[in-house]
């Protein structure tokens, strides 16, 4: 049984080790493969994927002995690839209040079955609540926090080794999501920017992607010091066309938006990602859908963004701790938060908006004199002769604490200083 715990950075500690995770909501299907023939799981856990969502809306005191059985299949086939599973309870963490004489309810019978049954298994991380208890297309009957603090509580005397995560809509208002902080262990939104026309998920102001930074903040203080994991688009119900809505059009972030979504979402303090959609074939290919999940969206997108997010340059970013002196922008629409790990000093940066520009960073300790922009190559030393040497990150000149770096909109930049 993996042991899993946050860490003090917000960070999840599985066995000890820091992890940021990176789930895919929801993942291939176990036994499928590739276009290029590939196990699919494989492929994703490769590149640095580390969750996979499993669970459903479904269950049911009747029907749990076969569930059960069905969801150690899909445990089973995360751990062979060393997945973690973000088990989705449905509705299930939602318990009534005690009926007099202490009798358990069903609910409450329901979640101790689930919570027996998964709890050992050593591909479970941690378990989905409730999705979007506060949404506001839930009317009057929206689902208040004492059900969801009573699950919650019971869960935890359940089972102990794996946090509770409750993903919220992202229309709620402070005041209104503040009050369950006390049902989960981590938090978070679903932010889906990207469709025609632009906007449409997050009903903002900011019909831009940088919507993502807005909705992370606002989650940071609804959160009062938990971490949160921001759920980013693949697909959404708002670009999958139906017979009740036939006029949508599809609609998919490009490399460039997936990336700065991503790292402004860690900028703006997301200890976490979630990548939603991929096994909404109804919008993918033909070759896609047969074979389950979006394979080209990973191919030209998701992959190429997690396998970056999951390198060894910059992963340790992402699990580091704020540093103590944070660097600061010339133009304030250049969002930034600064790492520190010990051996190197981190600037994560993104433009929201404004032009292209080169933009002043200044902050960094005296005693640097250099740094690097990570997973931007340029060839060591500068051509000509083209090919004559290695390649190394890009990089920059550090100056009495300060730097310059061109950005443009949309720009996402990891910069790297030795202590």
């Amino acid at each position: 049984m993996a042991a899993v715990a946050i860490g003090p950075t917000g960070a999840l500690l599985v066995d000890g080790s820091s992890l940021f995770p990176i789930v895919l909501s929801n993942g291939p299907p176990p036994g499928s493969v590739t276009p290029a023939g590939r196990n699919g799981l494989a492929e994703v856990a490769a590149a640095g994927v580390s969750f996979i969502r499993t669970g459903g809306a479904d269950w049911s005191l009747p029907g749990i002995d076969s569930q059960l059985a069905a969801q150690r299949q899909l445990l089973d086939a995360a751990a062979a690839h060393g997945l973690l599973a973000w088990l989705w309870l449905g509705n299930v963490p939602n318990l009534p209040p005690p009926a007099a004489g202490g009798s358990p309810s069903p609910q409450e019978r329901l979640l101790a079955r689930i919570a027996d049954g998964l709890q050992g298994h050593r591909a479970l991380g941690a378990y989905k609540g409730v999705d979007e208890p506060r949404n506001p297309f839930r009317g009057a009957n929206w689902i208040r926090p004492p059900g969801l603090v009573r699950a919650y509580e019971r869960l935890r005397r359940l089972d102990g080794a794996h946090p509770v995560v409750i993903t919220q809509a992202p229309l709620g208002t402070v005041a209104q999501l503040s009050p369950y902080r006390p049902a989960f262990d981590v938090t978070g939104a679903d932010v889906y920017p990207v469709s025609y026309p632009p906007g449409a998920h997050t009903q903002s102001a900011n019909r831009d992607i940088s919507v993502v930074g807005d909705v992370t903040r606002k989650l940071i203080r609804a959160a009062g010091g938990k971490p949160v994991w921001m759920t980013l688009q693949v697909a959404w119900s708002g670009v999958t066309p139906t017979k009740e809505r036939p006029g949508l059009v599809p609609r998919f972030p490009t490399l460039q938006a997936e990336r700065f979504m991503a790292y402004q979402a860690i900028v703006s303090g997301a200890r976490g990602l979630v990548f939603f959609g991929g096994h909404l074939t109804q919008v993918a290919t033909p070759e896609d859908a047969a074979a389950g999940w979006n394979w080209t969206f990973w191919d030209e997108v998701l992959g190429p963004l997690v396998r970056e997010l999951g390198s060894a340059a910059v992963g340790p970013a992402l699990v580091a701790p704020d540093a103590k002196a944070p660097v600061k922008a010339s133009t304030a629409d250049v969002e930034l938060v600064t790492r520190d790990d010990g051996t190197y000093l981190y600037v994560v940066a993104v433009r929201r908006k404004g032009g292209t520009n080169v933009v002043s960073f200044t902050g960094l300790p005296k005693r640097i004199s250099a740094g690097e922009v990570l997973r931007e190559y340029v060839q060591k030393p500068l051509p000509p002769p083209l090919g004559a040497g290695a390649q190394v990150f890009r990089g920059v000149r550090v100056a009495n604490g300060r730097f310059e770096d061109w950005l443009a909109p949309h720009d996402a930049r990891v910069y790297r200083f030795r202590r």
